[in-house]
């Protein structure tokens, strides 16, 4: 390589950057980087500083999307293959044994811990109500949450065609299956 050719490439690195730095002060120059002045290109939203804490079920609905809707376009079958989840702690035959949860046996409209020969943690039993299409929805989508010390070691369900499909198949195990809402 010759000294010219040298001469020619360091002549370009440094018109190189000769033309970065004067295009950096241009634009500099354009946008005005030293102007202090605040401009509020956006909306206030008015936040209230303290924000009510609710609790009970009201906060539950929230969370999860109802199912209702769906229930008249879930899938018998995959429920049964959502159940498969399930079938590690729970039994869905009539007069089926209790395994680590309890036997889900014409489960909708039930009373909450019901199941004979079972022990319940004290918070479900204490919970009360029944067991609704929209309730054991909201259980199922993250039943720790919903019933704070449950004994169920389950994730939940995210997907809120999952829930609708299970809770359809629960309530296809009974003698006389619930009425849909």
């Amino acid at each position: 390589m010759s000294g010219l050719e040298v001469n020619k490439i360091l002549a370009s690195i440094i018109l190189a950057l000769i033309v970065v730095k004067v295009i950096g002060h241009i634009s500099d120059f354009i946008v005005d980087v030293d102007n202090t002045e605040i401009q509020q290109t956006a909306y206030k939203i008015e936040v209230p500083e303290s924000v009510n804490d609710v609790s009970g079920s009201d906060s539950k609905e929230e969370v999860t999307e109802p199912i209702s809707l769906l229930l008249a376009s879930a899938s018998v079958d995959k429920g049964q293959k959502n159940f498969k989840k399930c079938s590690a702690c729970h039994t869905y035959n009539k007069e089926g044994a209790n395994k680590v949860g309890p036997n889900l046996w014409n489960l909708i409209n039930s009373p909450k811990a019901k199941v004979e020969g079972f022990a319940y943690s004290k918070e479900l039993a204490e919970f009360g109500g029944r067991w609704g299409y929209e309730e054991l929805a909201q259980f199922l989508y993250k039943p720790k949450e919903y019933i704070k010390g449950t004994k169920m070691n389950f994730g939940g369900l995210k997907k809120v065609q999952d829930r609708a499909d299970l809770v359809l198949f629960l309530r296809e195990q009974s003698d006389s299956p619930a009425p849909l809402p």
